[in-house]
């Protein structure tokens, strides 16, 4: 089940300065509830982020910062989420001849007192993939 589809924005630290502070685009996910609730899941909460044009900082970057604000603000358990980020296909060339692919990497956070530290990022499985993907493209409610 779709919980939220929109722009995210998250506050830097370093004050008035706001270092670090952007904007992703951020889906939430449980798959405990809707179409999915017959098939257990050991991280049923799923959050994929994804860079948008007028963000300042990437969600790689800031993979930690993001993951620590969105399990607070929406009440998640930091054991029991996937975090994903998600970077769409592009093309580019002069006549659109090259392509990069979709990728949808997960990062495995260390927490240390409800804060997501030291990333490791790996790819997503492909069984998981495939779920995802279709929650991606289909927006499930």
């Amino acid at each position: 089940m779709l919980l939220y589809d929109d722009i995210y924005s998250w506050e830097g630290w370093g004050g008035r300065l706001r270092l670090a502070s952007g904007k992703c685009h951020l889906r939430i996910f449980d798959l405990s509830k809707g179409d999915n609730k017959e098939l257990a899941h050991l991280k049923p909460m799923v959050v994929i982020a994804s860079d948008v044009a007028e963000g300042t900082m990437t969600v790689r970057s800031c993979a930690g910062h993001i993951a620590t604000k969105v399990t607070a603000e929406f009440n998640i358990d930091s054991h029991r989420m996937l975090f994903i980020d998600y970077t769409p296909s592009s093309v580019y060339g002069e006549h659109g001849e090259h392509r990069i692919e979709e990728q949808y990497d997960v990062a495995d956070f260390t927490w240390n007192k409800g804060k997501a530290m030291h990333p490791r990022w790996r790819p997503l499985q492909p069984q998981l993939l495939d779920i995802i993907r279709d929650m991606v493209e289909n927006k499930k409610k």
